[in-house]
């Protein structure tokens, strides 16, 4: 794909295309902004400050994916459930929004989660939205086909991308693991602003929705990391969807929440939980509450991978350290992560980020089907996430911030 010219200026009008499965080669004008005016400026090719050009479309949009569960509305002898307008809001106020949410899900669970839907009619939409989704078998040859046209988004380090074979996978969670202080919150950040970059320059050319569970989103630092990509704050800052999680339950219902704005008609990126066990870990404590902590967590991470599903959007959660009892006397590490197998076994993609001196931080790959164990350093800075202090840009860094006091 052609690399747009120095200081590029993108228009952004509301369209429904999700990010995940693939590149698309159609050019489509699409909008991640909420103001029917607004537009997204894009980085230079040299580190200097953005001159004002023309506006045009932006290029190398993914196509539509997913299916708005309104289709369901059709009569049976057109391919839909015949469901009915009261049924379409039951629906959504229970997180399907789309044909795909009803396709993914066992019955049972259909059952469970909607309001006054018989066994009858849930087994009518199920028929209906398996015969709409294909789900079946397919040649390695087609997943390997999507495998090269799946967009990545970059984390703002060339060393972490290289790491990565091009950075965050969309339609995937990538989990972030560490202490304290370890760059988790910072890396967020900083992929809350990469996402919207066009996808030919390492974006993903969509909005971002954040549940932050700690309390620890900094608008601020969006502004600072929006800089470094030559991008407008105001329009970032507009395009990150925010929501403060105050308990698990909360947490799931936002979730929930997210379902339906993503189905809304504009397109999203990513989603962002930082983090993502916190509240779990407090709501339940002893043993005699594990079984129902990891239930609850398990049922949140599988609706975080179906919303991923659904809509193709990169989902990173942040993950806590646990002491590892048994260190002493396997000779294993001293921390491991929280959240056991439930976590283990949700993420496609494990980083374990750890601390060196001052603004050094160590990316291990934890796990990965695909990535072997391998490590990359990158540096925290006033620009989020770099290759080194100052290597990205020229600009003087004023303000006394340490972006060591974050997680």
């Amino acid at each position: 794909m052609k690399r747009p010219s120095s200081s590029t200026v993108i228009e952004i009008a509301e369209s429904q295309i999700p990010l995940g499965e693939k590149k698309s080669k159609r050019h489509r004008k699409s909008s991640i902004s909420t103001a029917p005016d607004s537009d997204c400026e894009m980085p230079c090719d040299d580190p200097g400050p953005p001159q004002p050009t023309p506006t045009q479309p932006l290029a190398d949009i993914p196509a539509t994916i997913y299916q708005d569960i309104e289709r369901l509305r059709a009569p049976e002898s057109a391919g839909g459930a015949g469901l009915t307008a009261n049924d379409i809001t039951r629906l959504r106020e229970s997180g399907f929004t789309t044909v795909e949410s009803i396709a993914f899900t066992p019955i049972r669970k259909l059952l469970g989660s909607i309001k006054s839907i018989g066994e009858i009619r849930a087994e009518r939409m199920k028929s209906a939205a398996t015969r709409l989704i294909p789900m079946g078998f397919n040649t390695a040859t087609a997943y390997l086909k999507l495998r090269e046209e799946m967009i990545k988004i970059t984390t703002g380090s060339a060393v972490l991308d290289a790491l990565l074979r091009g950075g965050i996978e969309t339609g995937s969670i990538t989990e972030l693991i560490g202490e304290f202080k370890s760059g988790k919150t910072q890396f967020c950040h900083t992929i809350a602003v990469s996402s919207q970059l066009p996808v030919s320059l390492g974006g993903a050319a969509g909005k971002v929705i954040y549940i932050d569970t700690e309390g620890t989103f900094r608008p601020e630092r969006i502004v600072e990391i929006s800089e470094k990509f030559h991008m407008k704050p105001e329009i970032v800052l507009a395009n990150i969807v925010v929501a403060r999680a105050y308990n698990s339950d909360h947490q799931i219902h936002l979730l929930i929440e997210a379902a339906n704005v993503m189905a809304s008609g504009t397109r999203f990126a990513a989603i962002i939980v930082d983090s993502a066990t916190a509240l779990f870990r407090t709501d339940f404590s002893g043993r005699g509450e594990l079984a129902d902590r990891q239930q609850n967590l398990s049922k949140f991470l599988r609706l975080l991978q179906r919303i991923s599903d659904e809509f193709g959007a990169a989902v990173i959660i942040t993950n806590q350290v646990i002491a590892n009892v048994d260190a002493s006397f396997m000779h294993g590490p001293a921390s491991k992560p929280a959240g056991g197998h439930v976590m283990a076994h949700a993420c496609q993609t494990r980083l374990m980020l750890r601390k060196g001196s001052g603004d050094k931080r160590i990316c291990k790959v934890f796990d990965s089907p695909i990535l072997p164990e391998s490590e990359a350093v990158f540096y925290l800075t006033r620009d989020g996430i770099s290759d080194e202090p100052g290597s990205d840009s020229k600009r003087p860094r004023h303000g006394s911030h340490d972006p060591d006091d974050s997680d």
